[in-house]
């Protein structure tokens, strides 16, 4: 288990995980006056967490399943990738892909935050790839079975 310094500007718990096996902890939203999401309609919803991870590590903002099935909410930039040197405050961009209005309370769950290691890679050009069985298919080339 990392260990993540956090400020916590808001006035929601910090986030946990809902079970030991729990691969994402919820992000609530932190408002003072409920936001109305109308039919298509994005916007930045805050969480009043300020967070620094270590190096080599993300942090991956993503939907919770039982509001996307549920109410047609999900995270428009899924996942949102926060970096480990980004200090600025987490925003959630969710997005009511439903016909009807949405409104988002003070504290209500609206993401899930999944803290995840990742490489860094240099990009060395070559003239050819070396040939792989797949080749350049692609986008279902394999067919339907």
């Amino acid at each position: 288990m990392i260990k993540i310094q956090v400020v916590n500007r808001g006035h929601q718990p910090l986030p946990t995980y809902a079970t030991s096996q729990s691969a994402g902890m919820d992000l609530r939203a932190n408002l003072t006056d409920p936001i109305v999401l109308r039919p298509l309609e994005r916007r930045l919803i805050p969480t009043g967490l300020h967070i620094a991870l270590p190096a080599g590590y993300e942090a991956q903002v993503r939907p919770r399943s039982g509001l996307a099935l549920k109410k047609g909410i999900t995270v428009l930039n899924t996942p949102g990738t926060i970096d480990a040197d980004y200090r600025g405050e987490i925003g959630v961009i969710l997005i009511n892909l439903s016909q009807e209005e949405f409104v988002v309370n003070d504290g209500e769950r609206i993401a899930q935050m999944v803290i995840a290691r990742h490489e860094t890679a240099d990009f060395i050009e070559v003239a050819v790839l070396e040939e792989s069985e797949r080749g350049e298919g692609g986008f279902g080339h394999t067919g339907v079975k």
